[in-house]
């Protein structure tokens, strides 16, 4: 058979020098190793040369179309077990990929699953991986679950909440919990709601800021699953009349991911909703904010300067915190002390001081601010200002000497100025200490492909005031259209919508006059600042979102 190495060099990955002197001796993992290490071929290639030693077909399962007849013909926690993908059935065949053909005992179960012949053909890993996300899924495992909760509580005479206090690892409802959550993690969902109603139990995820109905299931498993969700969160199960919040941490695949956990009493039972805290989708760098132009060097400009206050504001759920602990990433060196107050903590960051609030001990954001000030920081992390007290130690101590970073519900930029003289602040303490304020929003990232351009009439572009100038021959735009890469929403991931606006001598005139959040926003758009609807026309026109889906989020 011939060697990789001899594949590499006719498919010109690597010199035929090599052959001798590395090629020759060394085995494929190793050569493996040492070339993707370097950088000279990819994983990729490097399946695909592997495939030609075997002599079996390579396929790319990013373009490939998978035919989903195939996927429902084996059981899903095989698939899962073996890490096989069946793509195709030709004739008494069936087309499985796999990283690993050699592995005879997965072949061994599908073929025993299906009483077909079972092809192998080689996937990349990552690959491989990425498809069994989009197209196995727990959907059926789910309600076949649901019917063992309902049959095993009737059986041993008892409620499905009791089945979930005694149960083990492998009784249903444990098993349905687990998926849920699993489920959820590969979906890529930041928060999954589990909602009682009267006749049934709904399960909802938040993919990119939109939630999916995803199962619905019988109301006699409602208090079983609520019940080992309590357990798992630390949570008291006796409690079902007050709201509550815990915590959980699951295994999921070689990643711990973080999980906090809120209960909401509602007329139909008690409402749980967790939020993933998955560090993997959080950005950790500053250019991955997707700032464009004079937003990115205003904002760096006010980041990296030794004090001030930075206020970024938007709704619950516009990507407040990722924003922070980014601009913390940037500015935390072993030299300064970064101390946070945070409700919760959300991720834990490797050399940074985090506080948690505790009010039931008396520690709320203005007692522990007090006593991170006799701390000697330097920066200065506060997850929200809520009241005047807060409001009041922060801007003193970005008066001296702090850079303080926050955030703040408004809707605006320019409204955060006004919002703080409301809390009883004195203006003109508002326009010393304020360095920049950020609004931003989160719109769905147009899936890469499958979006199809078209060419928008310019009477419409104007309409939406967006800033387009009807002089210009207007540019093409991208309408979302569906495919397996995205789940049929024409959309993957999210993409920030900012409005960044600088605190400058004549916005701080404005605040010492209290004028309102419609004068100043006039002023700071003069003086060059593009506001969310702008900043997301520049976005849709590069193609990374959609106009739709701008004015979806932005008023």
């Amino acid at each position: 058979m011939i060697s990789l190495a001899e594949i590499l060099v006719l498919r010109g990955l690597m010199p035929i020098e090599s052959l001798d002197s590395l090629g020759a001796t060394a085995s494929d993992e190793f050569l493996i190793s040492e070339l993707t290490s370097e950088g000279r071929v990819t994983d990729t290639q490097v399946a695909s040369a592997r495939a030609a030693q075997l002599g079996i077909p390579f396929v790319e399962l990013a373009d490939y179309p998978v035919d989903r007849a195939a996927v429902e013909l084996v059981p899903v926690a095989l698939l899962r077990r073996h890490e096989v993908l069946p793509i195709a059935i030709e004739g008494n065949r069936l087309l499985v990929a796999m990283a690993d053909p050699g592995d005879v005992i997965a072949l061994d179960d599908v073929r025993a699953s299906v009483q077909l012949m079972v092809r192998p053909v080689l996937a990349e890993h990552a690959d491989l991986r990425a498809a069994l996300a989009r197209f196995v899924r727990s959907d059926g495992e789910l309600s076949d679950l649901t019917t063992a909760i309902v049959d095993e509580a009737a059986a041993l005479d008892v409620s499905a909440s009791q089945v979930a206090e005694a149960s083990d690892d492998d009784a249903p409802v444990v098993r349905f919990v687990n998926l849920l959550i699993s489920q959820g993690i590969q979906d890529h969902a930041s928060d999954i709601h589990i909602e009682p109603g009267e006749f049934e139990l709904m399960v909802r995820y938040r993919i990119d800021g939109v939630l999916h109905v995803m199962q619905r299931a019988p109301k006699n498993i409602q208090n079983g699953v609520i019940s080992r969700l309590k357990i798992m969160s630390d949570i008291d199960i006796a409690e079902r009349r007050r709201p509550q919040d815990g915590r959980m941490s699951v295994r999921h695949g070689e990643r711990q991911i973080d999980l906090r956990v809120a209960t909401l009493p509602t007329v139909w039972g008690e409402k749980v909703v967790m939020r993933i805290l998955d560090n993997t989708n959080t950005a950790m760098n500053i250019e991955e904010l997707g700032l464009l132009g004079r937003n990115a060097v205003v904002f760096k400009e006010s980041y990296t300067k030794p004090n001030g206050m930075i206020l970024v504001t938007g709704p619950t759920g516009s990507g407040k915190s990722t924003t922070l602990y980014t601009t913390l990433k940037a500015v935390a060196r072993p030299e300064i002390n970064v101390i946070t107050v945070e409700d919760p903590v959300e991720y834990r960051m490797p050399g940074i001081n985090q506080v948690q609030v505790n009010p039931k001990a008396g520690l709320t954001f203005a007692s522990a601010l007090r006593s991170i000030l006799r701390s000697d920081p330097d920066v200065v992390l506060l997850g929200e200002i809520r009241d005047h007290e807060t409001a009041q130690i922060a801007i003193e101590a970005s008066l001296t000497g702090h850079l303080v970073l926050s955030t703040l519900h408004t809707n605006d930029a320019p409204s955060a100025i006004t919002r703080l003289i409301e809390m009883d602040i004195e203006p003109f303490l508002v326009g010393s200490a304020l360095d920049s304020v950020m609004a931003q929003r989160l719109a769905r990232r147009l899936c890469d492909r499958c979006k199809a351009g078209y060419e928008p009439k310019p009477e419409d572009l104007v309409n939406l005031r967006m800033g387009y100038d009807p002089s210009v021959a207007p540019p093409t735009l991208y309408n979302p259209v569906g495919c397996s890469n995205c789940s049929n929403t024409g959309y993957r991931g999210r993409i920030a919508l900012h409005e960044i606006m600088p605190v400058t001598e004549e916005i701080e005139r404005l605040s010492v006059s209290r004028a309102s959040s419609l004068e100043i926003t006039q002023v700071a758009v003069a003086q060059g600042m593009s506001t969310l609807r702008v900043d997301g026309w520049e976005k849709a026109r590069l193609g990374l979102t959609s106009i739709e889906e701008v004015l979806r989020v932005v008023a």
